[in-house]
């Protein structure tokens, strides 16, 4: 076994294998045909080529090495492109500070059944007059910093749930297609992150009428993984155990704390020997790693229900702001 692989389970080696293609016998050729590439776009600055890093966009990549290296470039190139987002990339700047400590992200603690992590959005807390979008953006792409140097969130990814409860119509025309396509850039096309699924719960119609909007910029795999469950949990529990969720989410666990992520990336101690700079990617401003906050949920045999609509299957029905939407709903 490869020292890339220390700390990884039996099962998750495997997993990768079978999941992501991952070959240990020839990783590291696999990390230098990637690295080979950067010749090709001498216009982008590689700010880290080192093997653990490169390592991330095989996995999101599924070992396709052209694939994992136009993610690899996208990275760079979004930062490039977009240099104040990451000016002052550190937990403790006032913009993402504040983002953090209204909640943006969620994380849990527990992970679901497949041993994925889960973050929380609850956006009605977006307060325009406090927090900017791209000081929101920025937080959860500082997060996500912090969060993939888990190598077993490499392998098995995130879950991410948006609770669109009492957010309003003033608050949703703050969400122009432009930073919609900023936030679709960064999330989607420039971060080695796999996404297992996003879930709307509560959404109003007009969510509906963004989710048009965005459509064109999101890849085929991005739109069948976006399940609207409007008012009927349920369907959330099919996917995700009620074990593993507060109950904001009809899951068994206690209300979540909107600081609780927060506190765990600036801590009481937090210094500016220990922050974390999209220069040097360093993510030691976190007090203890991730894993070490984390357990796993007890595993369930999580078996979806036939009513359940498959992702491809979109159901077509007028909404109103104030009526319960329908069950799950896979956007095609």
């Amino acid at each position: 076994m490869t020292h890339l692989h220390a700390g990884l389970s039996p099962e998750t080696i495997e997993k990768a294998r079978l999941e992501l293609n991952e070959n240990p016998d020839v990783l590291h050729q696999d990390i230098q045909q990637v690295r080979d590439m950067i010749i090709t776009r001498p216009d982008i600055g590689f700010l880290r080529t080192d093997d653990a890093f490169i390592l991330r966009f095989l996995r999101a990549r599924k070992f396709h090495q052209a694939d994992a290296f136009r993610l690899l470039a996208q990275y760079f190139q979004y930062r490039q492109l977009n240099l104040d987002m990451f000016k002052n990339f550190k937990a403790d700047d006032p913009g993402i500070k504040r983002a953090l400590t209204d909640g943006f992200p969620g994380v849990l603690e527990n992970r679901d059944h497949y041993g994925r992590k889960i973050l929380l959005l609850f956006a009605a807390n977006w307060d325009q007059s406090r927090n900017s979008f791209i000081d929101i953006l920025r937080a959860i792409l500082l997060s996500l910093e912090v969060l993939i140097e888990d190598q077993e969130l490499q392998i098995n990814g995130f879950v991410l749930i948006i609770d669109w409860s009492n957010f309003s119509f003033k608050q949703a025309s703050k969400l122009t297609p432009s930073i919609l396509k900023l936030a679709i850039e960064g999330l989607q096309d420039s971060f080695p992150a796999r996404f297992g699924g996003v879930h709307f719960v509560n959404q109003p119609w007009y969510i509906h009428a963004l989710y048009t909007l965005i459509k064109p910029f999101l890849k085929d795999k991005t739109r069948k993984r976006i399940f609207l469950h409007g008012n009927n949990l349920n369907s959330l529990h099919q996917l995700i155990h009620p074990d593993c969720l507060p109950s904001e989410f009809g899951g068994t666990l206690p209300p979540y704390d909107m600081g609780t992520w927060a506190r765990t990336l600036l801590g009481p101690d937090y210094n500016d020997e220990n922050e974390y700079t999209h220069t040097s990617y360093n993510t030691m401003h976190v007090k203890h790693s991730s894993s070490n906050l984390e357990r796993e949920c007890s595993p369930k045999l999580m078996k979806r229900s036939q009513s359940v609509v498959e992702p491809g299957m979109l159901k077509h029905e007028d909404q109103h702001e104030n009526e319960n939407t329908q069950p799950l709903l896979a956007l095609d």
